[in-house]
């Protein structure tokens, strides 16, 4: 056994511990254990909201993506992710705090007046979540595997993984993920910082050499393309990422949980200074094409562990593997949460409306590791590097956000059936492009380099707001040809 191993195994022992630990003294109704009564102040909000969004594809897939995709992979610093929470998330805290709501299927649902079009809302949810703990799984299946030196199976670093998450969840909820997330803070923090910084002055004698040694051995790989990775697929998928980024269930369910509008307004005023943490990610990926090349495919999303045992003593290697375990654990953990607590509160008693609140606490608690093993299988069965599942699961929550920014507005123009509509069909044309690998640019190949390079989902949330407003005029009209005659017949 290596010392990578040990400490490994020592972070999982952590991380246990203080999952459980986290619910000494709180009595686990389901309010608490969801959002935690809403009582976090700014700095547990900070961590749980970094730790649920700086996860395994900012670990492995940012890395990977700019090993394959060089100088397009500053997309992931859209800054327009950060300005768009700072106004929509305190109206949203505050309606749901005075309605008691604890997901956003109940927030759709008590805005639009309209169950079903909560149940809609959560199952789009829920379908949303699966490939997002897929990625999670999958990330830490590498970051196991690779931090032990192939001494653990990737199978069975994925069960252990998920044994952790279910464990936790089961325990404490969300209290378990935040105190685990500032564990996972500290070291990705840690070890990112040190990677980005040490693995260009080791094999360049710095950072503008490195730059420098790599546009001389691939020109053109730090800019942007005329075609493909252009400037339109560049603001299109920033605008996907900005737009759906609070549109995730478990994002919007951990809003929730903060004592004040004040915590989440600070809490995304201070996220963006973790950007510059993605900085050192990109220089560790551009150190990597040159000095560990002809990584291909889901293989790249290895790039990262790939340079690094290369150059660093296997303890370290276990230091780098238990940051990486942390960062797929914690926002592993905020899903299953919040798809048990959907399932439960909003689909299951969508269906059987009398289920009392202390059986539905019980059945939120038995989904987990249900999710657990469904997760499992298409971690199992399922292909694609990271940054394509995340695209995907991005483009599905994406749909969410029309209706839900016109309902913080005075006089929503938006009706439940144009707001249904509108989701059903944005969903259905991300599920169509993902299932037969469609583009913009096989749909059209006659049109302009702009057109072919735009994201699927930013063209699917077009046609979604359209059909959402044309169908909400038709259908505010019927509304008021059937209730002035009510009316009249009344006053009468």
């Amino acid at each position: 056994m290596n010392s990578s191993i040990i400490i490994i195994g020592l972070t999982m022992a952590l991380a246990i511990y203080l999952g459980i630990r986290a619910r000494k003294g709180q009595e686990m109704k389901l309010e608490q254990w969801a959002v935690a009564e809403r009582n976090f102040g700014s700095i547990i909000m900070f961590v749980l909201m970094a730790g649920e969004m700086f996860s395994t594809f900012v670990f492995l897939g940012a890395s990977g993506a700019a090993y394959r995709m060089g100088g397009p992979t500053i997309y992931i610093f859209c800054a327009l992710t950060y300005i768009i929470p700072f106004w929509i998330l305190p109206p949203i805290w505050r309606y749901a705090k005075k309605h008691n709501l604890l997901t956003q299927s109940d927030f759709f649902a008590k805005k639009y007046n309209s169950k079903p079009l909560g149940l809609l809302v959560a199952i789009i949810g829920v379908i949303s979540i699966i490939p997002y703990i897929v990625l999670q799984l999958k990330g830490f299946q590498i970051i196991v595997s690779e931090a032990s030196y192939g001494m653990i199976p990737p199978k069975i670093a994925v069960w252990v993984g998920m044994i952790i998450v279910t464990v936790f969840v089961y325990v404490s909820g969300i209290h378990g993920s935040a105190w685990t997330a500032v564990l996972k803070d500290i070291l990705m923090l840690v070890v990112i910082l040190f990677l980005g910084t040490y693995l260009p002055f080791h094999y360049f004698g710095g950072i503008q050499p490195m730059f420098e040694t790599l546009e001389k051995a691939k020109p053109g790989f730090l800019l942007m393309p005329d075609k493909g990775l252009s400037i339109s697929w560049y603001v299109s998928i920033c605008l996907t990422i900005a737009l759906g980024q609070y549109m995730w269930p478990h994002c919007f369910g951990a809003s929730l949980s903060s004592k004040n509008e004040t915590a989440l307004r600070k809490n995304t005023a201070v996220l963006p200074l973790y950007q510059i943490v993605l900085v050192f990610i990109l220089f560790i990926g551009f150190t990597a094409v040159l000095q560990v090349p002809n990584l291909e495919g889901a293989a790249s999303d290895l790039a990262l562990f790939q340079i690094s045992k290369q150059t660093l003593p296997p303890w370290f290697i276990g230091v780098i593997g238990s940051a990486g375990l942390l960062a797929a654990l914690v926002p592993c953990s905020l899903l299953v949460l919040t798809a048990a607590t959907i399932l439960s509160k909003n689909i299951y008693k969508a269906v059987k409306p009398e289920t009392s609140d202390k059986k539905l606490a019980q059945l939120t608690k038995i989904f987990v590791p249900i999710l657990s093993l469904v997760s499992l299988y298409f971690t199992f069965f399922g292909g694609n590097t990271m940054l394509t599942l995340l695209t995907m699961a991005y483009s599905f929550v994406l749909q969410l956000f029309p209706p839900l920014a016109f309902s913080l507005m005075k006089k929503n123009p938006v009706t439940k059936a144009g707001a249904s509509v509108g989701m059903i069909v944005g969903v259905s044309l991300v599920a169509y492009f993902t299932v037969t690998n469609k583009t913009m640019a096989s749909l059209f190949p006659a049109a302009p380099h702009m057109i072919q390079d735009l994201d699927i989902g930013v063209v699917a949330i077009a046609i979604n707001t359209f059909l959402m407003l044309l169908i909400s005029v038709f259908t505010s009209k019927v509304v008021s040809s059937v209730r002035n005659p009510l009316m009249n017949d009344i006053n009468s």
